[in-house]
């Protein structure tokens, strides 16, 4: 029995540390790499970039961090969500700011694959326009720059590996993008399926992706793959591209066949029974109550 008790205890103090530690991490600081902190937004803040953000962070941002300067944040949540006009998120950088939102982290998502680069600084605008002191630093970066940018990917199927091929067509010739940042991703029924992990390219201007064999594809086994590049002088450049490196799987989409998810037509036939039956004995119960009503009232009248 003794033994017993002895075992719970220290199963519970190994729990308790845990969970101590854990809260304890999640309540840091965020560990943002020197060149990511140094990041400035090449949109200018003002009103009308801060409007769009406010539109951004109400869809994206409110259910958790609340209203600015109302502090009516998600309390539920563990660590609670700060309050994003308060004093610790307005001493960030701009770079650490849109690198938070990048990232993610716990509870918090990525946004960089649901939001613009764009939409993530007018967010950004929108947070900076509760601090009176701010001054914006514009970043010496074109955005028109990312036009110039060609992204090619190539299959090698004897490797199993997608290479990744970036260069800009300048007005001196073509120049390889090196050490930009690449991701890539496969285009899936709801979002994206990142493959390998980000990488950056090399003095090429090459980025090697390892890829599954066993991705499913459609039926010649195509698939829909997106290479998104982040280069400090060009921006942020997406690419999609079709490549047939998938297993061909023959399967029907997810809208031609009967399915609850459906629209009315080929909703399924239990669904559109139950509905149906649903509404005529409702309307068949109100029938019911006018008519009793109207007894009701000619019985009184007798």
């Amino acid at each position: 029995m003794l033994k017993k008790n002895i075992k719970l205890k220290v199963v519970f103090t190994v729990l308790f540390t845990a969970l101590f530690y854990f809260q304890s991490a999640a309540q840091q600081g965020w560990d943002v790499p020197a060149d990511k902190k140094a990041k400035n937004s090449y949109i200018k803040f003002d009103g009308a970039s801060a409007k769009e953000g406010e539109a951004i962070y109400t869809k994206n941002c409110l259910s958790c961090h609340g209203n600015p300067t109302k502090g009516n944040s998600m309390k539920s949540l563990k660590p609670v969500p700060p309050d994003l006009s308060g004093a610790k998120t307005q001493k960030l950088t701009d770079g650490e700011l849109f690198y938070i939102l990048n990232t993610g982290r716990g509870l918090m998502p990525s946004f960089s694959n649901v939001l613009s680069e764009s939409d993530r600084w007018k967010a950004i605008s929108y947070i900076r326009s509760f601090n009176n002191s701010y001054v914006q630093v514009l970043s010496k970066t074109d955005p028109t720059k990312s036009k110039l940018v060609k992204i090619n990917l190539d299959y090698d199927s004897l490797k199993s590996v997608v290479h990744v091929h970036v260069t800009a067509a300048e007005k001196s010739g073509v120049v390889a993008l090196k050490n930009a940042e690449v991701v890539l991703f496969a285009a899936r029924y709801f979002g994206r399926l990142q493959i390998d992990k980000t990488l950056r390219t090399d003095n090429n201007g090459m980025a090697t992706f390892g890829f599954n064999k066993t991705l499913p594809g459609d039926k010649q086994g195509y698939v829909n793959m997106i290479a998104k590049v982040n280069d400090d002088n060009y921006g942020e450049i997406e690419s999609q591209s079709k490549l047939k490196i998938g297993v061909p799987t023959d399967k029907p989409s997810l809208t031609e066949k009967r399915a609850i998810w459906n629209v009315l037509a080929k909703a399924p036939i239990w669904l559109i029974v139950l509905y149906t039956s649903g509404v005529l004995v409702f309307g068949a119960f109100l029938l019911f109550i006018l008519y009793s009503l109207f007894r009701i009232k000619k019985s009184g009248k007798n």
